[in-house]
């Protein structure tokens, strides 16, 4: 779980209209509350859900915690899960909650609001935005002709000692099943090996904590998604920052689009209105909302482009992973775990 501390006065202004629009047109089944697990930004996540109140009047009750927790709380509860929809930061928690059958079908018009390759390829959850892998660098310790061209060549010795890692983040997990994927598992096996021995000390946490020490110069190097280097310019400031982030070569292993989405539970006692919530995330009103907001991810529903000063969303070049191939991750945390990374 991601924590976005700010939200900006276009964010406020924003939601200002929108409860004005809500406060005109407000509808639903008084009293309804519908329980959304969510693994996202709590502070983009509660502007969502204060927009979708006012518009709705349905009351929305946030559980907030990491994506793999409430993925597994959700298991462990199965039909008698009080959440109506988990949001989550990955692809590969919906999965595993599709696999297991616990997530219900969307409805048509909601899945048509994204393009198809971001959304669950059996229609059980809907993508509501998206991010891209890079590395982070610290501009005083190294130049960009100095990076690496591949997520391999961080197994090179050269990064002995200079390698921030955090890999007990879910969003390391797509690059493992990446490496795994375009390589295979032995040599996914290796590289884990490798990056391991190059950390040392420099294991982390989480992005948030790689994207503060390489900034302070405590290791020069690291895998992160974007949005944590532009959130922490923005908290910093830009005069504060010294770091960089760069792409490796277009198409490489190391280069991963992460797609955030949400699902119904199956169990759901509220389905329409649950239905609904899933549907105003990816609609005109949700995307404007995430285009905006502090947690500089890609909205990727509605036609709705970024408010953000980030590398146009048209102009990454991504592996060529799909959905499907990412799967439910545990690929990766199996050799996360034979590593003794997790």
């Amino acid at each position: 779980m991601k924590r976005s501390r700010r939200v900006t006065a276009a964010l406020l202004a924003l939601l200002a209209a929108t409860a004005l629009v809500g406060a005109a047109c407000t509808s639903g089944p008084p009293g309804t509350t519908i329980t959304l697990y969510n693994g996202q930004h709590e502070q983009t996540t509660d502007a969502l859900v204060t927009a979708f109140e006012e518009a709705s009047g349905i009351h929305v009750a946030v559980r907030s915690d990491d994506e793999d927790v409430l993925a597994n709380q959700i298991i462990s509860e199965g039909s008698a899960s009080p959440a109506d929809v988990i949001y989550t930061e990955n692809s590969p928690a919906l999965e595993t909650l599709q696999a297991k059958r616990l997530l219900a079908p969307l409805p048509a018009a909601t899945l048509a609001a994204v393009p198809s390759r971001y959304n669950s390829p059996a229609g059980d959850w809907v993508g509501v935005t998206a991010r891209v892998s890079v590395l982070i660098y610290n501009t005083r310790l190294l130049s960009s002709d100095q990076l690496p061209h591949s997520v391999m060549d961080l197994a090179d010795p050269r990064w002995k000692g200079k390698l921030a890692l955090a890999q007990g983040e879910t969003d390391f997990q797509p690059v493992v099943a990446s490496i795994a994927r375009t390589y295979g598992a032995t040599a996914a096996s290796r590289w884990l090996d490798a990056v391991k021995a190059n950390a040392e000390d420099n294991v982390y946490p989480d992005n948030e904590t790689i994207t503060a020490q390489v900034n302070a110069g405590r290791a020069a190097i690291g895998i992160i998604n974007s949005y944590y280097w532009y959130r922490e310019r923005a908290e910093v400031g830009a005069s504060n920052m010294h770091s960089a982030i760069a792409s490796f070569a277009p198409g490489d292993a190391g280069t991963v689009l992460d797609v955030s989405g949400a699902g119904v539970l199956a169990s759901s006692t509220h389905k329409a209105a649950a239905e609904r919530f899933v549907a105003f995330l990816v609609g005109r009103q949700g995307q404007e909302i995430i285009a905006h907001s502090d947690s500089f991810e890609y909205p990727i529903g509605s036609g709705v482009q970024t408010a953000r000063d980030l590398v146009p969303f048209t102009s990454l070049r991504p592996a060529p992973l799909t959905i499907a191939e990412l799967g439910t991750g545990a690929t990766a945390i199996a050799l996360l775990q034979k590593a003794g990374l997790a």
